[in-house]
């Protein structure tokens, strides 16, 4: 038997083949947000503003948000493992366009086939890992998966970076590619084949967004991930002009931010079942109160690397407490409410970039955090007004299934 056909002996359940999700995962995320960093480069290279290289962000993600359903539901009866090396094939041949891109054009073409392996790989595989872990282990597949994107941040966007400023950006785009082959390979040797679980069918849509709490999650997700996204984006630049800080600071920050991902994840795997509506409220202030201080606290390099602990942590829960909802709320139709929720999560990142683009224009960089936090502010009245009953709602229908 060929070493990349699926063994039938092969048990479905395994935590080696969450684990390896985890680590495509990571390469995923590391490709997504790597550009984080690395905007004053690719901007220098085509002679172009920050502000408007950052369409690289909104693009990317606003091509997920278009690209999700779709591709996600005219895909929704292939075999699961076969799909996810597709999706592979296609993101390593998008990175090497992306790694010669002869224009800035050409670089949002590479993005664009990126994007659309993304819109349907995040669609597959929270469902996947969650079918692929032991009985009972659902919160910690998703802690897993969590952490290899989380690891994107500590390890991906910094190296990335770094390698970008010494040896050139398409340097990274096409490292990233060339490990994405390697991957690609691990994932044909140990996952098992899974077929298809779901219909499909559009027929679905209008019954989920009956779901009162469904679409309070999509809602909330979209303001908080674009009041991120606002200053986080930009957060390179920010460093540099209004912080004066060097290359190596801003690296350092954006690896506490990924460390303080992983300690997110550590913390829902440990509190989601006890204390369920404090994971969504407390994130939801302390990210809140990150953007609010990020132009003071980004004077102190002590005061920064604090700070960034503390937003890392509160956007790594939001997103897996409200993604976890979405599971809760739409176990019947789970591929399309994940690609709903990729969705939602893109239009922030995308609203966010663009948001976070025209405030450089014109109030300027120092403004990116206030301006991040109205949306932010936004999501706590959601919460105020609506929000808060659902959740419980939500909880107690949950503990009684």
């Amino acid at each position: 038997m060929s070493f990349l056909s699926p063994s039938k002996a092969r048990p479905e359940h395994s935590w080696f083949a969450v684990i390896t999700l985890s680590i495509a995962a990571f390469i995923f995320n590391t490709t997504e947000f790597v550009p984080v960093g690395l905007l004053p480069n690719i901007a220098a290279s085509f002679d172009m503003d920050v502000a408007h290289t950052g369409l690289i962000m909104t693009v990317y993600a606003w091509a997920v948000t278009l690209f999700s359903l779709p591709l996600t539901m005219l895909s929704a009866r292939f075999e699961r493992r076969g799909l996810l090396a597709f999706l592979f094939v296609l993101f390593v041949a998008s990175h090497v366009l992306a790694a010669c891109a002869w224009n800035f054009t050409t670089l949002l073409m590479g993005r664009l086939g990126i994007a659309a392996a993304h819109a349907v790989f995040w669609a597959i595989t929270i469902p996947m890992a969650v079918r692929l872990a032991p009985e009972g282990k659902k919160a910690k597949a998703l802690s897993l998966i969590v952490t290899g994107s989380s690891l994107a941040t500590v390890l991906g966007v910094p190296l990335g970076t770094v390698i970008g400023q010494h040896l050139g950006w398409r340097v990274t785009f096409g490292l990233i590619g060339g490990i994405a082959a390697l991957i690609l390979v691990l994932l044909l040797m140990v996952l098992p084949r899974l077929p298809s679980t779901v219909s499909g069918s559009f027929s679905v849509l209008p019954k989920l967004l009956k779901r009162p709490t469904l679409v309070y999650v999509y809602a909330t997700l979209a303001l908080m991930v674009g009041a991120h996204f606002t200053a986080y984006t930009y957060v390179s630049p920010f460093l540099h002009q209004v912080g004066g800080m060097s290359d190596a600071w801003v690296v350092a920050v954006l690896f506490v931010v990924g460390i303080a991902g992983i300690l997110g994840g550590i913390v829902f795997a440990r509190n989601l079942d006890s204390h369920p509506l404090r994971l969504l409220v407390i994130p939801m202030g302390l990210l809140l109160l990150c953007l609010l201080a990020l132009h003071m606290a980004s004077l102190h390099i002590a005061t920064m690397l604090v700070l960034a602990l503390c937003w890392g942590m509160a956007i790594t829960i939001l997103g897996m407490v409200l993604q976890n909802k979405v599971l809760e709320v739409a176990p019947d139709a789970s591929d399309i409410g994940i690609a709903m929720f990729s969705g939602v999560y893109n239009i922030g990142i995308g609203g966010g970039a663009l948001l976070g683009g025209q405030v450089i224009l014109h109030l300027g960089l120092p403004f990116i955090g206030y301006i991040g936090s109205v949306l932010a502010v936004l999501a706590v009245l959601l919460f105020g007004l609506v929000g808060n009953q659902l959740w419980l709602k939500a909880v107690a229908v949950n503990k009684q299934a």
